[in-house]
């Protein structure tokens, strides 16, 4: 396994190598006896977007529907912490860097 150093286009030396370019035969029907058919695979018919249900139902964003927490504070460089009381509250307010 050989290691590259540079790019390809580029010899050892650092000149650039002479690009060469390879054309490609094409192949007409009926030109030949021997020329290969080209390839073609054949693609499965799949249902319509709009025609289709989906496979799952969509799930609701979830939301926070409890009494617990009353809001959200931020302490230090946007941290968000939950409030759960008043004491709380104060206590973030009251706190310095």
């Amino acid at each position: 396994m050989g290691m590259f150093y540079g790019s390809m286009a580029h010899t050892v030396s650092g000149r650039k190598k002479k690009v060469t370019r390879r054309k490609n035969k094409v192949y007409t029907s009926g030109s030949s006896s021997n020329s290969p058919e080209p390839f073609r695979r054949e693609t499965p018919v799949y249902a319509s977007v709009a025609g289709t249900a989906g496979v799952a139902a969509r799930v609701d964003a979830p939301r926070y529907t409890g009494t617990l927490v009353k809001g959200i504070g931020t302490m230090h460089k946007s941290n968000a912490v939950p409030i759960i009381n008043e004491q709380e509250m104060i206590d973030i307010a009251r706190m310095r860097r």
